[in-house]
């Protein structure tokens, strides 16, 4: 590969990196061409994408983003990135049930919001909740919240009435 074309590729790879949540750095060294193909349909499915880019480049990257420190150990052996950009958990979940049926498939580390987990730490992070079910439960809090207001002043509507009554009858 000709200076400017790696370039180029290293400035891809840093634009990528800064505008992903999550990074995510495997080894694949051993899938055969159509595990390769399956396992970036996956990713593609959940809109992430999975690139297979040279060590030296991509630690020149983050060398341009001053992350070089966290990533750098992951970068030894043949390795794949894959950029989770709206859901940093998504990587995760798709690479651990991959690596089940395909041994091959190795995760060496992740980095999200600049938090960097070993590959000790991919069953806890696949077993954490994305954002869309983050969402979904935060909504649902706040739904029973609001919903119970009413109950709660009607409940003691309902008991002011009642004890307004009970004085009433007491007096008379």
């Amino acid at each position: 590969m000709k200076r400017d074309k790696k370039e180029q590729v290293v400035q891809e790879v840093a634009e990528k990196i800064g505008r992903s949540q999550g990074v995510y750095l495997t080894e694949y060294q051993g899938l055969n061409v159509a595990k390769m193909a399956e396992l970036r349909n996956e990713f593609r499915k959940a809109g992430i994408e999975y690139k297979v880019v040279k060590n030296t480049l991509v630690k020149q990257a983050l060398l341009q983003l001053a992350q070089a420190d966290k990533l750098a150990d992951g970068l030894k052996s043949t390795t794949a990135v894959a950029f989770g950009y709206d859901d940093p958990i998504a990587p995760a979940k798709i690479i651990r049930k991959f690596s089940k049926t395909n041994e091959a498939l190795k995760f060496k580390m992740a980095a999200i919001d600049g938090i960097v987990y070993g590959d000790d730490k991919l069953v806890m992070l696949s077993e954490m909740l994305s954002k869309t079910e983050n969402i979904g439960r935060t909504a649902g809090l706040i739904n029973n919240v609001v919903s119970s207001v009413p109950m709660v002043v009607n409940a003691v509507m309902r008991n002011l009435v009642s004890v307004l009554d009970q004085v009433a009858k007491q007096k008379q």
